[in-house]
């Protein structure tokens, strides 16, 4: 048997019948998650406008990415949070949903200094489940901020024993004039979204308090 004609017509036929089949998964389960994610901020108690999917700002920072795609999208009042996007990517193994919280943020100044941060987990061993210690690093005046604050430690630590899949990552894309707080699709307890809010508010005050400690341009 002639491997090297057999193997591109078998991934040309997997293809033809797994393609649709994530595009139809996609289609079915983004609506699903947006609607999950509607209810529970009513449940907790959050107040939001929803925004048409196909709007600009819905998506936001999607047509730079290949394969994602914004569900749907909400503004927020009274938060540090701005906006939350629901978005899915797509790829030949599946699809996947992220929450992306946004903070708009004034770093044009001092672009070239701001880096990704992300949350780090300790666990209580190598093979552990537990994590015993939440730390931040990437962009140093963010992550030395972050770190120092007990308070937003404790309630990612709480949100850890209820099971909050994944971890969290802090993107700032100052071209655009935002900050992208980005996780898994998790509903997000009461405790974590004020953990998250928290984090958005160091991302409004922390990097412009930072520029005048910076070196002359």
């Amino acid at each position: 048997m002639e491997w090297g004609k057999v193997v591109p017509s078998i991934m040309a036929f997997l293809t033809a019948f797994l393609l649709p089949f994530v595009l139809s998964r996609r289609k079915k389960g983004g609506p699903k998650k947006l609607i999950k994610f509607r209810q529970h901020l009513l449940g907790i108690g959050i107040k939001f406008v929803e925004l048409d999917k196909d709007s600009e700002q819905a998506k936001l920072g999607t047509k730079f990415s290949k394969g994602q795609k914004s569900e749907g999208a909400f503004t927020l009042e009274g938060r540090n949070i701005d906006l939350i996007i629901i978005t899915s990517v797509s790829s030949q193994y599946g699809v996947n949903h992220f929450i992306e919280y946004l903070v708009k943020s004034n770093l044009n100044l001092i672009e070239d200094y701001v880096r990704k941060t992300k949350m780090v987990k300790k666990r209580s061993s190598f093979f552990g489940r537990e994590v015993v210690n939440i730390s931040w690093k990437g962009d140093k005046h963010l992550a030395q901020r972050l770190n120092l604050d007990y308070e937003i430690k404790y309630k990612l630590l709480q949100a850890n024993k209820e099971k909050f899949k994944g971890g969290i990552l802090i993107i700032p894309e100052p071209k655009h004039g935002y900050t992208r707080i980005k996780t898994n699709y998790n509903l997000p307890s009461p405790m974590i979204f004020d953990a998250i809010d928290s984090i958005a508010r160091y991302i409004k005050s922390g990097w412009i308090e930072t520029v005048a400690s910076l070196p002359n341009m």
